[in-house]
């Protein structure tokens, strides 16, 4: 490992909906003299103010993360937009590598590769979010001995995340968001156990992140192929074996947990019926265009058929619309 502290100094955290708050209260927990380097990653967009955010509720200086930048103690490093947020032996790296769970920055990947650097010495915090990125990343850091923190799920606003971690990895400690920065402060100064080999797999897929490793001549390392399409490129999804947890990575390395596919795929399925919808109401006054000029050219036959044509496309028109508030009515029940 590239440091040569013994204490776990590396605290990875996660987060998505509801997480400015959370974060707010973990950095405002935090001590001083933290023992550690906090490495942070937000779903967010094109434009970011966390690093701002946290460092004027807490006692640590925090900034978006530079690619190649050393890693220091009593810092926080921040994912910038667009960008996955990786560690690489004692420095930063910056990546615009595949997006997993249709995120970049992804929580994953910073988890991955800091447990193939760092082992035993990396802590992995999951907090409120959505769907389930973070728990394979929270996997591979117990794989390398490292600990898992997660938020407890009623404390949080998006309780998916969390409770998705708490399914399938192997927690150490569940608590209340007002009690993880004092617990994580704790937990820094600690000695850190034995780390353990990494697994293949973890390995590759950090080296997918990094873009080391481009052209996925190893996907059978992986796990085993499915038949199944990638929602963001296309091409063909491998099913990752990794515990209970459904995973799914393509050739060119998009990743996406089980309910992350399932929640592509319904924008995907919504992008193509507003697409049918407004192919048929073209349709139909195209039709009703083409009808009148066939009246007014006194072919009322061909026009009552082109009338007629039209008709149809409306109907055709009115079932689309039908399954669209369909589900808009199922997405209300599900939010």
């Amino acid at each position: 490992m590239s440091s040569t502290l013994d204490n776990r100094h590396i605290i990875a955290i996660g987060t998505s909906s509801g997480g400015v708050d959370a974060l707010r209260k973990v950095v405002g927990d935090l001590p001083p003299d933290l023992p550690a380097s906090v490495f942070v990653v937000l779903h967010i967009g094109e434009n970011s103010q966390l690093p701002q955010i946290l460092e004027s509720v807490g006692p640590l200086p925090a900034a978006h993360a530079e690619s190649r930048e050393p890693i220091e103690n009593g810092r926080i490093y921040v994912a910038p937009p667009d960008k996955h947020l990786l560690l690489h032996d004692s420095h930063v790296l910056l990546r615009r590598g595949p997006r997993e769970n249709m995120a970049r920055p992804a929580i994953d990947p910073l988890f991955r590769s800091a447990v193939c650097s760092f082992g035993a010495k990396t802590i992995g915090v999951v907090l409120t979010g959505g769907l389930s990125d973070g728990t394979g990343g929270l996997q591979a850091i117990k794989s390398g001995g490292g600990m898992a923190v997660v938020q407890d799920p009623a404390t949080a606003v998006a309780p998916n995340m969390p409770q998705s971690a708490l399914r399938h990895a192997s927690v150490d400690h569940c608590v209340p968001l007002e009690s993880i920065g004092s617990l994580l402060g704790r937990l820094a100064a600690e000695p850190a156990g034995a780390s353990l080999p990494v697994p293949v797999n973890v390995q590759l897929e950090a080296a997918i992140a990094a873009q080391e490793h481009g052209a996925m001549m190893d996907e059978d390392k992986l796990g085993n192929p499915t038949g199944f399409v990638c929602p963001d490129c296309r091409g063909p999804l491998w099913e990752v074996s990794e515990g209970a947890l459904p995973r799914f990575r393509c050739r060119v390395g998009h990743a996406f947990t089980g309910d992350a596919i399932l929640a592509a795929q319904a924008e995907e399925v919504e992008r193509s019926l507003w697409s049918l919808l407004n192919a048929h109401q073209q349709r139909a006054e195209i039709t009703r265009r083409l009808a009148k000029r066939e009246a007014e050219g006194s072919r009322q036959p061909y026009a009552q058929r082109l009338h007629q044509r039209a008709r149809e496309c409306e109907e055709d028109a009115e079932v689309v619309r039908r399954m669209l508030h369909g589900r808009e009515g199922e997405t209300a029940e599900n939010a």
